[in-house]
């Protein structure tokens, strides 16, 4: 799940300006060429040492939202960085990806470029950006770095873009919710992910497919950081971007001044055993939930935690067969309001909004849960939906390697199912796995799960939350251990801490980032 998602956006104000690039001027645009810096890789001179055009952002958004939020923010500058399409083939195709960037508010005490990425796969690191800009600026990250943000290759506002479905194809997937886990039913969703995969090579191209792995982003935020003048990089990575940044860290341990992982992936973990971890994370937020919930007078699950799951059944299962209406010319399935649920259990700022949808639900009503099962899954109000959900699925199935064992696959779902009481949808076990999009992909991964060896990297920093839904603890115990980094444990329910509202933890990311500074021992803060 994207970090964007979960935070506030505040806008800022300043200039833009004019400039001249080889004699021309340029309105509105400042070009800079402070590259190559640090260790260029032999072939790639002309991408690592290329020129950036810094302009407005309205055309780097990936929704009405954020058009508005660069609009009102011309402090918040954008540009685009070219890469090669196959790093095997430097002198081949290239393709562009969208870079937004905050200078630093002291240029004379500037450390370099703050890189982020927000998490998904699939998620837009510009808009993530423009979204922390609040937070970091009151405090030394915006006075001492460039926060920049990237749209990763496929993503958002980079160039060509992973894409699958159109928004009605997508609407009418989520609307034809298939539960059935009858041989009939089984056929049907096979037919269903075979016709998904069909369309996003078609419509993306299998060369872009095939090349949009972890893998080549790595390489890609090592071309970022010397375009930018950046001898070594400074990053902070969410979620899945934890994963991008142990990648990195494999591939170009010397070239790292400083790493905070926050929301740990666990890179040695296959898709079916970080599946069933998840499960548990997410009933584990989930009975939070109900501990808060029913000490409610208007908890939807009524008063006794210990009857909470089958309350939860008694209110969604139903509309396995009998979707409700939304108020938008739309139905709330089974599906969706699983999804919705998913999504509140991210942050405990949601909870009262889940509760909310359920009362309403009760009503026969599913707007609320539809709306919070949008905002998962990109779907904007007027209907458009960001490519978040292609690219997290292309990214994931060429991350790992293609599962073809039945066993394997209806294990995986037995043992997510037991993890994850409130997510059984009462179906049996079919009698065949139907898989998942990435059992018909139409290109080999490029990497899979390993223990990550960076010798000579320097010391990482690792923050991992106690209830984590997403990524659970005990993966960010993991990840410091692999990468011989400190750990900061973060005591409380809710996917990612760095930045928001946890002053314990801001500042020890903070004192690291900007003086390389770590406790003697592994920190622990609470909520």
């Amino acid at each position: 799940m994207p970090l964007v998602a979960l935070l506030a956006v505040t806008a800022l104000a300043a200039g833009a300006c004019t400039s001249v690039s080889g004699g021309q001027a340029v309105a509105g645009v400042t070009f800079e060429k402070p590259g190559p810096a640090g260790p260029v890789p032999a072939g790639l001179e002309r991408f690592y040492g290329q020129q950036l055009g810094w302009g407005a952002c309205d055309d780097y958004a990936s929704s009405e939202t954020d058009r508005k939020t660069f609009a009102a923010s011309p402090e918040l500058r954008c540009a685009r960085l070219t890469v090669p399409l196959d790093y095997a083939k430097p002198d081949g195709k290239t393709i562009t990806l969208g870079l937004l960037r905050r200078k630093a508010s002291d240029a004379g005490q500037r450390i370099g470029s703050l890189f982020v990425n927000p998490g998904g796969p699939g998620a837009s690191g510009v808009d993530a950006a423009a979204s922390l800009a609040s937070a970091v600026g009151g405090n030394e990250l915006g006075r001492r770095f460039d926060l920049v943000g990237f749209d990763p290759r496929g993503i958002g506002a980079s160039e060509p873009s992973v894409h699958c479905l159109t928004d009605a194809e997508r609407d009418k997937q989520r609307a034809d919710d298939i539960e059935d886990t009858s041989p009939a039913g089984t056929a049907k969703q096979v037919a269903q992910l075979r016709d998904y995969t069909a369309k996003c090579a078609q419509r993306s191209g299998a060369d872009l497919l095939a090349n949009i792995g972890t893998r080549d982003v790595a390489k890609d935020l090592d071309v970022m950081r010397s375009a930018l003048g950046d001898k070594q990089l400074t990053y902070l990575g969410y979620s899945y971007g934890t994963f991008l940044g142990t990648t990195y860290a494999e591939a170009f341990p010397a070239n790292v001044r400083a790493l905070v992982l926050d929301g740990a992936v666990d890179p040695t973990q296959s898709p079916t055993d970080a599946e069933v971890a998840q499960s548990a994370g997410f009933q584990k937020a989930f009975d939070q939930f109900t501990a808060w919930c029913v000490q409610r007078q208007d908890c939807a699950l009524g008063r006794d935690a210990g009857k909470a799951v089958q309350a939860y059944h008694d209110l969604v299962i139903p509309l396995i067969k009998n979707p409700v209406d939304t108020g938008d010319g739309r139905k709330l399935a089974y599906g969706d309001a699983t999804i919705a649920t998913i999504q509140a259990l991210y942050t405990q700022q949601l909870w009262e909004t889940l509760n909310s949808g359920l009362v309403q639900l009760k009503r026969g009503l599913g707007l609320t849960l539809m709306t919070m099962a949008d905002l998962y899954d990109g779907r904007d109000t007027d209907g458009k939906y960001s490519n978040e959900q292609d690219a997290f699925t292309a990214i994931q199935c060429v991350d790992n390697p293609q599962s073809k064992d039945q066993a394997a696959q209806l294990d995986a779902e037995r043992r997510a199912t037991a993890a994850a009481p409130f997510l059984d949808n009462g179906e049996p076990l079919p009698a065949a796995s139907s898989g998942d999009a990435c059992s018909y992909w139409p290109v080999p991964n490029t990497s899979e799960p390993h223990l990550p060896k960076a010798a000579g990297l320097p010391p990482a920093l690792v923050i991992s939350t106690t209830n984590d839904p997403a990524t659970p603890y005990q993966a960010g115990v993991n990840l410091a251990k692999a990468l011989g980094g400190f750990l900061l444990t973060y005591q409380s329910t809710q996917h990612t801490a760095f930045l928001q509202g946890s002053d314990c933890v801001d500042q020890v990311g903070v004192d690291y980032l900007v003086s390389l500074k770590l406790p003697a021992a592994d920190p622990r803060c609470s909520s």
